[in-house]
């Protein structure tokens, strides 16, 4: 029985602990994603693209791939998965950023391997993630060691400036804002710099868990903000309107792209599902960002695509 958070993360109540154990004897050896499997939709992943301009010379453009809440374990069908790993491979992205919630119930070894599995088969020149509120409820530390031999580094209120020729990119991973200890104050502002006598625009890009990271990043005004944890609700109506989201921010932006003063954010529903191990209307996704060069002055465009 567990009753208590086996990992850092808080508000772990004992009553969760009471559900999550019931159901790690009701859903054994995985049965709900097997039978939930088998309903063809439930392993149609989208692939929703943004691109987004922004003032970068003569840089060519980047691709991010984004891939989040994969909730590997008894409510996620492993073809869902797997179709999503198979997405972005196609996609071919200069970095794959990860959104956190990489597991559902405990960390088993077995969970380990196939996350592993999933994002070491992933070509990407960079890998970085975050942790998700159910990440830090077990053994994020096994995690950690999975997606390290998977080439991903974990960003924990940190920054990377990625390698030319997008040298011009910070990307700022937040901790998880509601379990974790969230801390934005060593957050690089997007400024003009001048490098080798050349002036550069520089641009953050925030990976969050949840769109409730907005309101730790906002002073920075960082030029993208890219999240998960929302699952689109998991359970919608026809059309795609969410019954119940968690978090403030999340009821405010269930899934999509939103524009808050000169921040985008951009929202997935993610791959896989908790405590019900099914969806309706709200369809798993991967984004794909291309971020292309748009002149200084010209007014700022974004467009999605499926």
């Amino acid at each position: 029985m567990k009753l208590r958070s086996t990992g850092r993360g808080r508000h772990y109540s004992p009553a969760r602990g009471l559900v999550e154990s019931a159901l790690g004897l009701v859903y054994r050896k995985d049965w709900p994603a097997r039978a939930w499997g088998r309903y063809p939709p439930a392993t149609r992943v989208r692939n929703v693209r943004y691109v987004l301009p922004l003032e970068r010379g003569d840089r060519p453009p980047l691709r991010i791939a984004f891939m989040s809440d994969l909730h590997v374990g008894p409510t996620t069908p492993r073809r869902t998965l797997e179709q999503a790993a198979s997405h972005v491979r196609a996609l071919r992205p200069d970095v794959l950023l990860l959104g956190g919630d990489y597991v559902f119930l405990d960390a088993t070894p077995q969970k380990c391997q196939r996350l592993q599995g999933l994002v070491a088969a992933i070509d990407a020149p960079v890998k970085l993630g975050v942790w998700g509120n159910h990440d830090l409820w077990t053994d994020h530390l096994a995690l950690q060691s999975a997606l390290a031999s998977a080439g991903v580094r974990m960003l924990q209120n940190e920054h990377v400036t990625l390698p030319g020729p997008h040298d011009d990119i910070d990307i700022f991973g937040l901790d998880e804002p509601w379990t974790g200890t969230p801390d934005a104050s060593g957050l690089p502002p997007g400024d003009r710099q001048t490098i080798d006598q050349q002036t550069i625009d520089r641009h953050c890009i925030v990976l969050g868990h949840s769109p409730d990271a907005y309101d730790f990043v906002r002073h920075a005004a960082p030029a993208v903000l890219v999240c998960g944890h929302t699952h689109g609700g998991q359970i919608a109506l026809p059309g795609g309107r969410p019954l119940v989201v968690p978090g403030r921010r999340g009821l405010q932006w269930p899934h999509g792209e939103h524009t808050i003063d000169t921040t985008r954010v951009l929202v997935s529903r993610g791959l896989g599902g908790v405590e019900i191990p099914f969806r309706a209307w709200s369809p798993p996704d991967v984004l794909c960002i291309d971020i292309v060069h748009a002149p200084r002055g010209r007014p700022p465009t974004a467009g999605p695509g499926h």
